[in-house]
Parts: C-alpha cells; structure tokens; sequence
C-alpha cells in the first residue's frame, strides 16, 4: 500500500527532531491581491517535470495546470511538499492511490469544484527539506516567480501544505513568508526547517495523531500556537480524542483576527496524513482532503483583511525606521537617474512621494518635485534605485506591504528584493538600493501624510 510505505520513509524522519536552523529572511508581505504577469498571454509552462536554477543549483518541480486553462482567469496555486524520503512524484501522481490522492487529495476536489487551481510539487534536496541557509525557502520563492511570470495565478490565493517533513516546510513558508502564504495545512509536522520571522499571521490548519511516535504530537502543538499567537486567537486547550476511539476532532480557534483563522484537527492515530475514522487504517477516503479543501476554499480572491496601507493621490513622507530619516533624491534634482538616498527632513518636496496603482497590486512611487519614479538598476542584490520616466516596467513596481503601526516596506516587482537603507548606515546621504528581505528596521518606513 501507498502509506505503508509513505509512513516507511517517514520514519526516517525520527532522525530529524532536532529543529534545523534556517536561516531564510522573512521576505516583506504582498500588499494586495492581483493577477500575475502570465495573466492574459499565452501559458509559459506546460503541465509535467521542470528544472529551474536557485541559490547556484538546479532544483526540479513538477506542475500540473487545469486542464481547461484560461489566462484571462487567475488561479488559485497549491504548493504540495513531500514527505522524508519521498519525492514530488509521489505527491503529484498519489503513489499506489493514484489520482485520487494526488496533492494529498486536493487535486480530485479541485477538479470536482471546476478546475480551479493549478497545482505544483517541488523537489526537496536528498528527498527531504532541511533548509540550509534558508536555500529551500529560497527555491520556492524562484519557483513562484517562474510560475507568475508564466502562468496567470491569483496571488491572494497562494497555499502550501505537506507531511511530515512537507508539513515542517509548510511552516517554515509561513515564518518566512507570511503574506505570499494565504493559509498552510500542516500534516504532523515539526520545526525541522527552521522558522525565519515567523512573527506575522497566516491561515494555519494543523493535523496530528495523539499516537504519532515519530513526531510527537506535541511539536505540532508547538506549531500550532505559534500562529494561535500570531493570528490574535483566544489561548485554548482544544480537545483530542481518546486512546482507541478511533476518531477525529476538530476545533476552529475562536477570536483569531478577521481572515486569520487556526483549525486544529487532533486524531487517534499515529505519524499518518490519510487516517480513517472506525479503524486503525488509512488512505484517500481520509477525512483530511476534505478538511483542508473546505479550509483553503474559505478564502476568497481579494486583498487579505489589512488591505494597502496607501492611498492614492496623497503625497507621503517614508522615514527609515532605524534612522528616522526620509527618502530623499540627492541634490533636489529633477533629472532622470538622480540616485535615492536618505536625508535629514527639510520640508522639501524631493521628500515627498505618492503611489500610482498599476492595476494588480503594484504601485509606482513618484517624487512630487520631479514628477519622475523609483527604479531599480536590475535584479541584482546592492542596485541602486534613481528617479526615472514613468514606463510601467517591472523595475519601477513596488509591492507595499503593511507591516502595522504605519509602517511598510517595499518589494521590487522585477527583482523580488526588497528597498533598502545600504549598510544599515544612520548617516545623511546614505544611499538606497534593494537587498534580500531581513526583516530590519533599515528595510522598514514609516508612512506619514506630507
């Protein structure tokens, strides 16, 4: 049977219980929903196995797009991890259940309800996802990038979920990446990949057998109240079943902030992500599948409950929140390729900015002294960021992303790296360029009306 050897090479898992320490940078939350780059065009990837590089290595994936595709439709993505010692094929083809498994279920429930969403399963390195140096982490986020460039996916309907091993890397996404993250399922999971930020709130739903003897129910507690903290729900000992019940329960956390909500689904069973209520066996009429689609399916395609924190038509000032200095273009010029820096507050208008809406989640910022936008020099770690023409390139789109108290910080569509005071430096004329998401207070600033 599938899960008697899923739950073979589980056990191998056994091995990893002590925490891995990731070291992947929380990267800076979408601000709002939108359809991607590979809405409208024809599909830049086909369903089936694909190798893409990240991080110096060629990692692989395999993908499955509906069958009645439409580009003008954004869909909703499901990233499906697999276990220790499995494989992406495993998760995409459903082993020995075939089809009815595939996805962990997820994909015969989309194609019931529509073909609504389009499916991916990346490979771990040595069939596991140990995340050194935050790599994995890294990996999903080139893998994203490739699929929104291709393919038209709603990005307020992201997800990921897995077993095990997958359902550790689950958590570390929603550490790491709170807001690319719509919800995570958590299949008896465990901090084994570590968990960089993981400060935010996201969807979370949790599975685990009170007899797991390979992670131990109480890590998936563990998990579990993390994002109880995180989401604002009221602290609570939800029930479990007994020892020989043979049964499931499921509790909904009550108090959790709109559109943040935890589910905990505690089961008489063991390391399991198939179990089956009235025996000790397992497989794809397990009540999870079902559990997990209602809870993704919850979630409608709109911006998630915070909104964008600007508005437009308003000018802002954007102070460095660890040297309260303002973006500023040096020497008030108005010529294009004039470099963003940070400077003492003078009143001028060179320190003022306001956010044209491109349409799908992105703004342009324009200096209000020059009428010209912020761009980055590139992709590259360490670009500068001048002043340009208004082109509507991908170098001068910016996710705003709502970090609370006023304070945002600021993705490059082109590039995926986030705004940046050079070298944390407090001094005037420090200059701006874009830099992998740290989380730190030189990537963090503070709005306030001009």
């Amino acid at each position: 049977m599938r899960f008697r050897r899923l739950l073979a090479s589980a056990a191998i898992g056994a091995l990893l219980m002590t925490p891995a320490i990731g070291t992947a940078q929380a990267a800076v939350p979408r601000a709002a929903a939108a359809g991607t780059a590979g809405c409208g065009t024809a599909p830049g990837l086909a369903s089936g196995s694909h190798t893409i590089s990240s991080g110096g290595q060629n990692r692989s994936y395999i993908l499955r797009v509906p069958s009645n595709y439409d580009s003008s439709h954004p869909y909703r993505l499901f990233v499906g991890l697999h276990w220790r010692g499995g494989t992406a094929n495993d998760v995409d083809s459903g082993g020995t259940d075939g089809y009815n498994w595939s996805y962990y279920g997820l994909r015969r429930l989309a194609d019931s309800a529509g073909n609504t969403t389009i499916f991916v399963a990346p490979q771990g390195n040595g069939n596991g996802w140990a995340n050194p140096g935050g790599q994995d982490v890294t990996f999903i986020d080139d893998l994203l990038r490739q699929l929104e460039a291709a393919l038209c996916v709603d990005t307020s309907q992201v997800f990921a979920g897995g077993f095990s091993y997958g359902g550790a890397m689950s958590y570390a996404l929603a550490c790491a990446r709170p807001s690319v993250f719509r919800a995570v399922a958590v299949y008896s999971g465990a901090n084994l990949s570590g968990c960089s930020g993981g400060t935010q709130p996201v969807a979370y739903i949790g599975m685990h057998g009170i007899g797991d003897n390979v992670l131990p129910i109480a890590s998936g507690r563990a998990l579990r109240d993390q994002f109880v903290r995180n989401n604002g729900c009221a602290a609570q000992n939800p029930p479990e079943p007994s020892s020989g019940s043979h049964t499931h329960i499921v509790t909904a956390y009550s108090g959790c902030r709109a559109g943040y909500p935890v589910v905990w689904a505690a089961f008489d069973g063991g390391h399991d992500p198939g179990p089956r209520d009235g025996c000790t066996c397992s497989g794809w009429q397990t009540w999870t599948s079902g559990e997990v689609w209602k809870f993704f399916t919850q979630f409608g395609s709109s911006t998630p409950p915070s909104g964008s924190p600007v508005q437009v038509g308003v000018n802002y000032t954007l102070a460095a929140e660890h040297s309260g200095k303002l973006l500023d273009i040096s020497g008030v010029s108005t010529a294009a390729g004039a470099l963003l820096q940070q400077w003492t507050a003078t009143g001028g208008q060179n320190q003022q900015f306001d956010f044209l809406d491109s349409g799908d989640g992105y703004y342009r910022v324009r200096a209000r002294h020059s009428g010209l936008v912020l761009q980055v020099a590139g992709s590259g770690t360490g670009a500068d960021i001048s002043q340009q023409p208004d082109s509507g390139a991908a170098a001068q789109q910016w996710r705003v992303a709502d970090l609370g108290g006023g304070v945002v910080g600021l993705v490059n569509r082109l590039s995926g790296l986030t705004m940046d005071v050079w070298g944390a430096s407090t001094a005037d004329g420090a200059r701006i360029s874009q830099w992998t998401a740290t989380g730190g207070a030189n990537q963090r600033f503070r709005l306030q009306r001009a």
